[in-house]
């Protein structure tokens, strides 16, 4: 198999004809200056060993070396073979909670920024462990299904804010039925979910889709962000400005709890962990410490090509060029005189 690594470059090549143009009109300003100063009888008697033939010579082997510089640097590859890599690892589903809440600021900058920087740390350590994201509120959707794209993966979570979600709640119990519904059932890899949110005004029966995970061999894990004693949420413009706090229907500041009880019951029969979350603590690195303990499973085979670099196929004639225009004098010589006078005729 053949391939450029970076055949971008090689989109460098539509300005080969503007290249010659540029060749071309320099010999000619420098022809027609010459006329300008003197006679074309007088060239040879004031430049007796000029050659134009050089002079094109030249122009040809630099344009050649600048080809050939085009084809080096866009690195030309061929296959050499074609392995087989078996992709091992686990499954986690991370379930995050994007209510209005978790603007909340008990947690700097707020618990929902807290709660992506923790996720994007994880999703930088992860090697060869797929990783999934579900978003949730009232209802609860897909962001990501499970990838080994981290790239992919950091993007779809830095698109993340409350209003990807306009329904209000926190519905824990359908977002567990959906990451329990999204894994892979034919694929026997070790599976866990890890849940982050303030707990609050959680909607749903636990009971049967916590069984369900025990079940189906399913860890739950949970970062509870927040104070227990709560605090006000707060409302921004469109300008970044905080203009007051969010008020109930009598006109009251409403605070928003840290609720545990729901988030212990639920790791606690879920064969997991809870951690409460804090300002300087990373909790989701405790829980890949926790995941990482698991057994790694085989969920995949990936044909690769190993390929080997002949940028220097075209580099090494390109350099030996170059080494010969610079040679080459402007001077006529006796090996092109015959060539000078066929081309005078």
């Amino acid at each position: 198999m053949f391939r450029f690594a970076n055949e971008d470059i090689l989109y460098l090549l539509y300005f080969s004809p503007l290249l010659i143009l540029l060749f071309w009109w320099t010999y000619r300003f420098q022809k027609k200056a010459l006329k300008s100063f003197a006679s074309e009888k007088m060239h040879r008697i004031i430049l007796p060993f000029r050659s134009r033939f050089r002079i094109i010579l030249k122009s040809v082997l630099l344009f050649l070396s600048i080809i050939l510089l085009v084809f080096a640097f866009a690195n030309p590859q061929i296959g050499s073979k074609i392995e087989e890599v078996k992709q091992v690892g686990i499954d986690v589903y991370i379930l995050l909670d994007v209510s209005l809440s978790m603007t909340a600021e008990d947690i700097k900058p707020n618990r929902l920024a807290k709660a992506k920087f923790e996720i994007s740390k994880l999703i930088q350590r992860l090697r060869g462990d797929r990783i999934g994201l579900i978003i949730f509120s009232g209802e609860a959707y897909v962001q990501f299904p499970l990838t080994t794209d981290y790239s992919a993966a950091n993007l779809f979570l830095s698109a993340v804010d409350v209003n990807s979600i306009p329904q209000p709640g926190t519905a824990i119990a359908p977002a567990l039925n959906l990451a329990l519904n999204s894994f892979k059932k034919e694929e026997e890899t070790k599976k866990a979910i890890v849940i982050i949110t303030d707990g609050e005004d959680h909607e749903g029966d636990f009971d049967s889709i916590i069984g369900e995970a025990v079940e189906k061999d399913v860890a739950l894990y949970a970062i509870g962000l927040g104070s227990p004693t709560g605090v006000p949420i707060p409302i921004y413009n469109k300008s970044g400005n905080r203009t007051g706090y969010k008020k109930d229907r009598r006109g009251q500041v409403v605070l928003t709890k840290l609720d545990e009880e729901v988030l212990r019951e639920i790791t606690a029969k879920g064969n997991g962990n809870y951690y409460r979350g804090t300002n300087t603590e990373d909790e989701l690195e405790q829980i890949y410490n926790d995941l990482s303990k698991l057994e790694d499973t085989e969920f995949g085979a990936t044909k690769i090509t190993e390929y080997e670099d002949r940028f220097y196929y075209f580099l090494t004639p390109a350099i030996l060029l170059l080494f010969i225009e610079f040679f080459i004098t402007n001077k006529r010589s006796k090996l092109f005189a015959r060539m000078e006078r066929l081309e005078n005729e």
